[in-house]
């Protein structure tokens, strides 16, 4: 038993990749992976779908693969499905979907470890460093430190309007709607339900270099953003509606020098507050009218605004 439980991870990190097909797509997804298993014996890594070149990538990185994940009628994996599978093969205390296009360095899994020690349910999210790589990424001693250089100087950080990881204990998360994967409002409804059961949501932002490899949308149809399809519409629709598409902003907690704790106060929190509190379904009339503007607010004090890379 002793030995059986020592070979458990901590962490089992599970993504839904695109085709590899593409070959941009192809090197970034690969540097993914391989900076995932570059955290640590203690995480393990699920490889979910059946798109093109998914298998031979499993087999390369010797990671297991998991294809039969349920679609929707337009042939896209349902987010429901691929937390079921992933929740059903892994025996990891925590869990944690993401983008197959992501950089991971070893602190992701050390943050993991110290919100765990200090509450039992939780949803840890934070914005992301978004990088043009061309290459694929020699993962030497020294790797990390290089990367951070090359973010530090040509990075620049993403609004906090979209998620790219979410980091929970395997008990939470447990019913999702059926939303398409990689479509809009499926990950700003991750936050907004966590908050409705009163979990600590907990924005990582300056602890943690999420690191995006930026790419086009040549693997959606007609090269559209995802914001532009039918299927982002009804992963709206499925969370409840526009007001409940939460973003980075809404998080009750924030994890600094290695402590979770309350927000604090800043004056773009309050702007979005009153944003979220002046929304109209309708999209018209006064209401709509003042959540416009403080959406414009938002965003100037967004980008006015720094957050200390980790």
């Amino acid at each position: 038993m002793n030995d059986l439980a020592e070979k458990i991870p901590f962490l089992t990190i599970f993504t839904a990749p695109k085709p590899f097909a593409d070959p941009h797509i192809n090197i970034i997804q690969r540097n993914a992976i391989r900076s995932w298993q570059c955290l640590s014996g203690d995480v393990e890594v699920l490889l979910i779908g059946e798109e093109e070149g998914l298998a031979e990538a499993a087999d390369e990185f010797d990671i297991q693969h998991l294809p039969d994940v349920a679609r929707n009628e337009w042939g896209t994996p349902l987010v429901s499905s691929i937390f079921t599978l992933a929740r059903e093969n892994s025996h990891a205390p925590l869990l944690a979907y993401v983008n197959a296009d992501i950089l991971l360095t070893p602190d992701f899994l050390e943050v993991a470890r110290q919100v765990a020690e200090q509450t039992e349910k939780f949803l840890i999210v934070g914005r992301r460093w978004d990088l043009d790589v061309r290459w694929e990424l020699a993962f030497s001693a020294n790797w990390v430190s290089g990367l951070r250089k090359e973010v530090r100087s040509k990075g620049k950080l993403h609004a906090p309007s979209g998620s790219d990881y979410f980091v929970f204990p395997r008990h939470v998360f447990t019913e999702i709607p059926d939303f398409a994967i990689g479509r809009a409002g499926w990950d700003n409804w991750m936050i907004y339900h966590g908050l409705r059961q009163g979990w600590p949501v907990i924005d990582a932002s300056g602890s943690l270099m999420i690191v995006h490899q930026v790419h086009d949308y040549g693997h959606l149809p007609d090269g559209q953003a995802h914001y532009d399809l039918e299927e982002t519409k009804i992963n709206a629709e499925l969370g409840g509606g526009m007001q409940n598409m939460y973003m980075v902003l809404d998080a009750s907690h924030e994890f600094v020098h290695g402590r979770v704790r309350k927000a604090r106060f800043r004056p773009v929190g309050l702007v979005r507050k009153l944003e979220r509190l002046f929304y109209s379904p309708e999209q018209q009339g006064v209401r709509w009218l003042l959540t416009r503007r403080l959406r414009s607010l938002r965003k100037k004090l967004v980008s006015s605004s720094k957050v200390k890379d980790a």
